[in-house]
């Protein structure tokens, strides 16, 4: 029988479009809401090429003239909720409403040991510490005390709320995280201060807990992906046009769906919002 012919390799780009199509959460005539999967980077910075979400927004016109436009930013290793603006009217509200405060997000991380209180406000201020890379790779933010911010040249305030929702033991819990300011790795850089870095955060692991994954997770029956354990699961915000509130809620990426498992956590078992009451 004569060898036959290799199938046609898809361009990448096709695959990409496909991928990104299959991230779109909900849309409307305005905006259009991702469930941004792990490992995409929301725009593109030194050397990387046009795979991220701003590069492959003419996949998300569907009949638009105009490429829907990013509002917001996720880090590259953060899944899940991401909002694009259809038109440049809507991208500007939206934007207003970012700076306003009047759009909510809620954050889900798994962390190392359980933070005390169960519920509670950090408010260390940051600022960027250089990279030793040429592109200024290895740059990260540092916790300023809230006292000595205004002494720190380059720092500014930050405030995060956040609650236990589960735990298993003392060893890891599942936070709710409310970043009530938007700096620069405030999450992953708060939950470090406190001594409960999130999992898989190489970065702001600190020593002890860089390999929190693999063979830790084994001791607590089963994988646990040394992937980073933060996901952005729920937007609210008024529809720019509407006026109307609009909630959306982004499913667990592969990966920290794998541990809530293995930890025999549920994601239903959770208030949406655990801070409404408080």
């Amino acid at each position: 029988e004569a060898p036959r012919a290799p199938a046609q390799a898809r361009s990448p780009r096709e695959d990409d479009a496909r991928m990104i199509q299959s991230a779109v959460l909900w849309k409307d005539e305005h905006i259009i809401a991702l469930n941004k999967p792990a490992g995409l980077p929301s725009q593109g910075g030194s050397g990387q090429g046009d795979r991220h979400v701003d590069g492959l927004t003419p996949a998300l016109m569907f009949g638009y003239k105009d490429r829907p436009k990013l509002v917001h930013r996720l880090d590259k290793d953060t899944s899940g909720v991401l909002l694009l603006a259809r038109t440049d009217r809507v991208a500007r509200r939206l934007s207003e409403s970012f700076r306003a405060r009047t759009t909510r997000k809620i954050y889900w991380a798994a962390v190392a040991g359980v933070p005390s209180p169960a519920m509670g406000t950090v408010r260390f201020g940051l600022v960027k510490a250089p990279g030793h890379g040429r592109g200024g790779e290895g740059e990260k933010m540092v916790a300023v005390h809230p006292a000595k911010v205004d002494q720190t040249e380059g720092a500014k305030r930050a405030t995060t709320d956040y609650a236990v929702l589960d735990r298993l033991g003392t060893r890891v819990s599942w936070c709710a995280l409310v970043p009530v300011t938007g700096r620069t790795h405030q999450l992953r850089a708060h939950m470090a201060e406190l001594g409960h870095p999130i999992i898989g955060d190489g970065k702001y692991g600190g020593s002890g807990q860089e390999n929190l994954g693999d063979g830790w997770g084994a001791q607590l029956g089963g994988e646990i992906s040394r992937k980073l354990h933060l996901h952005a699961r729920q937007i609210s915000f008024d529809h720019p046009i509407t006026g109307k509130r609009i909630t959306l809620t982004a499913p667990l990426p592969d990966h920290m769906a794998r541990t809530w498992k293995t930890l025999g956590w549920h994601e239903n078992d959770v208030p949406a919002d655990p801070f409404e009451d408080a």
